[in-house]
């Protein structure tokens, strides 16, 4: 892997911070190290001396004052130790990346703490893509992302997905126009990275079946793409064994995955992993180093402590009763939409995740209905406009969450929207 090809100018310019080096090697250095070097403010001027947790079952964990400490001060961009270590282990059991063990020190797989997958995906792209260059996403696709990705002025090439995910056949389509030789060409313009949503999609709730994503990994590897898997969702996959991941996979480390405990743990927290090759990912561990430094260390320190009183099998148990919440709420959801909904609206039942993507039936474009007439019926959702690369294009698709609402609260909200689309549809 030519891991150049895949990063930018202003990425491949970056230097480590050497106040930023200083403070990784202050933190793995013996006791009896002297450090005169950094700018770390005196840690006895810091108001608190403890902090302690209570768990929803009871359990109240006091955390040990020298991991206090520890979070109260600079730490090193990579992550705590101790929080790295775990999902270190995590990832190992859950995903066993093929490339963990490489010999290759760029293509090695590294791991990086970051402050919300949200933040990881918006350096990551910064980091690889430059103005002009082509850029395969999955449409429809999370506003998010597309926040990020849309002022870089680069030309985006939408790939169709359906209630299994990402089409194969829509990506090759995509693709037609190049020959895999042009992606050893470095004056070519063909494109150079891949973006999906594998697990309970955002907004349309779909996954990608295991025979899909090998297939998808085959042209990644026929066309030299690169691949972000963004996988908020993977834990909460309703039917088990979980579907394997790109990363599990990824032979050639042309993966870089990226996971949150938002959905999970907490969303306040702001904590996530990014996955993937060395060479990728300390160019996103040198863009932190010149913005936000590290991820909170109370924040990291606090999820360690319950992951850490988990344990693996406490994690594995804890993430299933989360997915079979959002299953129930998901039945929910569909049960409402089946009572109010039919022959007004058309969808398809996702397995994964916590949203409905539902299409209008006889609605050219549902913003104004949704942002006007439905919010006049006191029932909020999101118009698909949200998701697509032309917000400014007519959209029939309405995004629905069910993951906070009342079965209750759904069945009104389904009724006030078919009021909506009743009275559109006289009038």
């Amino acid at each position: 892997m030519n891991y150049n090809r895949f990063l930018n100018v202003t990425s491949l310019s970056r230097k480590p911070s050497p106040i930023r080096v200083l403070t990784g090697i202050l933190q793995q250095a013996p006791p009896s190290t002297i450090s005169m070097a950094g700018g770390r403010p005196n840690p006895s001027l810091f108001p608190i001396n403890g902090v302690s947790i209570s768990l929803s079952n009871g359990t109240k964990l006091d955390i040990e004052p020298n991991l206090v400490q520890k979070a109260l001060q600079y730490s090193a961009t990579p992550g705590l130790s101790e929080m790295l270590d775990w999902i270190k282990m995590l990832q190992k059991n859950i995903h066993n990346p093929p490339t963990l063990t490489s010999t290759d020190e760029n293509q090695k797989l590294d791991m990086l703490v970051i402050p919300g997958s949200q933040d990881g995906l918006c350096k990551a792209f910064e980091a690889m893509i430059s103005k002009k260059d082509n850029v395969l996403i999955e449409i429809p696709s999370y506003s998010g992302t597309l926040a990020i990705v849309k002022p870089i002025g680069s030309y985006y090439i939408g790939v169709d997905s359906d209630e299994h995910g990402l089409i194969p056949g829509k990506l090759k389509e995509a693709l037609s126009k190049w020959s895999p030789e042009e992606s050893k060409n470095p004056n070519s313009d063909i494109p150079k990275l891949l973006y999906c949503i594998p697990n309970g999609g955002n907004p349309t709730g779909h996954s990608l079946t295991l025979q899909r994503k090998e297939e998808i990994y085959r042209i990644c590897q026929d066309y030299d793409l690169f691949l972000i898997e963004d996988d908020p969702y993977y834990y909460l996959q309703y039917d088990q064994p979980y579907i394997p991941s790109f990363l599990s996979m990824d032979v050639d480390g042309r993966v870089l995955r990226f996971d949150s405990f938002s959905k999970l743990l907490s969303s306040g927290m702001r904590v996530g992993v990014v996955t993937g090759p060395k060479a990728i990912v300390n160019r996103i561990a040198l863009h932190m180093q010149a913005s936000v430094m590290h991820t909170s260390g109370i924040s990291q320190v606090l999820m360690f402590k319950v992951l850490e009183n988990m344990g693996l099998e406490g994690f594995k148990d804890h993430v299933k009763t989360v997915a079979n919440f959002y299953k129930s709420q998901r039945d929910a959801c569909i049960k409402a939409a089946n009572k109010h909904l039919t022959g007004l609206v058309e969808w398809n039942v996702p397995n994964s995740g916590m949203f409905l993507w539902m299409k209008l039936m006889g609605v050219s474009d549902s913003f104004q209905l949704i942002t006007e007439k439905a919010r006049e019926k006191e029932v909020l959702f999101v118009p698909g406009n949200a998701f697509m690369l032309d917000s400014e294009k007519p959209c029939p698709y309405v995004r629905a969450s069910f993951s906070e609402s009342s079965p209750e609260d759904m069945d009104k909200a389904f009724q006030r929207l078919a009021e909506v689309l009743i009275e559109a549809k006289n009038n």
